[in-house]
């Protein structure tokens, strides 16, 4: 991580805050005002960054991908890296209260680790995926697992045999690995995607439960038991409250940390948040799209949350591959929730040319389509008690045969 900052620095992406700063939403409000990397010099005692990759210029960097090829870069990836074992971890006590977890808004449940990757080893699988977690005390946490997603799906493995789930939360890695811990790869993949993004190679360390982790800044080893307690309410990608859940405690038996390390915060609902949220579902969508029409890019945008919206772009063949590509979209990324597909000559990027693609090319009767009773984002405050929901798909597209009516006039 701290060869990216450096890398950042060099690119006057970096903002130096020298004067203390409070973890009681004073740094997160500082984080909202920019996209650029922040480095806390003095922040409880100690150093901390926040916005780490919040635009897609600073994954760009992260990734070693040109800007404009990320998306189909990373639909081409073979998820086949190399994994070097190099030694154990050596641990001491567990003490949250030592780090600078912060508190990021006003009626959040308390301190929340929103950038730790959570490692967790059963039956020869290890797992990678990024959960908030509410501070409990100094050595446990709550932390939501979203149902039916890899890491609950192991935890009850090793509950129905009457187990606990061996675990290890890293903060502060290089943020291919956090990208690698966010995107859906294959079951025990991360490390070796986070191997392939980072050269071909990645060394791991065994923590004393038999976890791998990566380097990192902080490392909490320990376990997931049986033991539940409420967790939220909590600012997530929509900047709304999630509700308050019965979810499972995390136990931390040790604790690792460099001697002057940097803790890295996500911001709930900011441009880092989305930007990881979004951007590893990219790819997904292209892939799956391209089994349909010939795609040409693919954009999560910010307005949508980097999660809810998709924008499209396609070179259509037939006057249907818009609508296809749509369900595609649908089908690649059950989040979704809006879906406008456009022409080449659409700048996906640029909210202000897809609003003009809509304003200029679509006929609600026909370019429209609505779905009704499907199951969405559980983040969406529209969702409905049963947990569905309605998409809808804009097929922002020139006619075929009369692309002259559609064309903007150009020098």
């Amino acid at each position: 991580m701290r060869e990216f900052i450096e890398k950042m620095r060099e690119r006057g992406l970096v903002v130096d805050v020298e004067e203390p700063a409070s973890v009681d939403m004073q740094a997160p409000k500082m984080a909202a005002a920019t996209d650029k990397l922040l480095f806390f010099h003095k922040i409880n005692g100690a150093r901390a960054v926040m916005n780490l990759t919040a635009s897609r210029t600073s994954l760009s960097l992260a990734l070693g991908i040109d800007e404009k090829k990320i998306v189909k870069t990373l639909a081409d990836a073979k998820f086949d890296g190399k994994v070097v074992a190099d030694g154990v971890l050596p641990t001491k006590k567990p003490d949250l209260a030592s780090l600078p977890i912060m508190h990021h808004f006003p009626k959040d449940a308390g301190k929340y680790i929103t950038a730790g990757i959570v490692f967790s080893r059963f039956d020869g699988i290890e797992n990678a995926s990024i959960h908030r977690m509410q501070v409990l005390d100094d050595h446990r946490v709550a932390a939501r697992l979203v149902e039916g997603r890899h890491t609950h799906v192991m935890l009850g493995k090793a509950l129905a045999k009457g187990e606990k789930l061996p675990i290890a939360v890293t903060i502060g890695t290089h943020p291919a690995v956090t990208f690698a811990s966010c995107t859906r790869v294959p079951t025990g993949m991360e490390l070796g995607y986070a191997a392939e993004l980072l050269g071909g190679e990645i060394r791991v360390r065994r923590c004393s439960n038999g976890v791998l982790v990566p380097d990192a800044e902080i490392v909490l080893e320990g376990y997931i038991g049986a033991d539940v307690t409420d967790e939220g309410p909590f600012v997530d990608i929509t900047g709304t409250y999630d509700p308050i859940r019965r979810q499972p405690v995390i136990e931390f038996t040790g604790m690792y940390t460099k001697p002057d390390f940097i803790y890295h915060g996500i911001l709930p609902g900011g441009d880092e948040h989305k930007v990881l949220m979004g951007c590893p579902y990219e790819p997904k969508i292209y892939r799956t799209v391209a089994g349909v029409t010939e795609v040409r890019n693919v954009v999560l945008t910010k307005g949508g949350c980097g999660y809810l919206h998709a924008v499209i772009q396609i070179r259509k063949s037939t006057q249907g591959d818009a609508k296809n590509a749509i369900m595609a979209a649908f089908a690649a990324h059950t989040s979704l929730k809006h879906v406008v597909v456009v022409d080449e000559d659409i700048d996906p990027t640029d909210p202000h040319d897809v609003e003009y693609a809509i304003a200029t090319r679509v006929s609600g009767d026909r370019d429209i389509m609505v779905i009704t009773g499907v199951r969405g984002s559980s983040l969406d405050p529209c969702q409905l008690e049963d947990g569905t929901n309605v998409k809808v798909g804009v097929d922002a597209t020139m006619v075929l045969g009369r692309e002259d009516d559609f064309r903007r006039a150009t020098w």
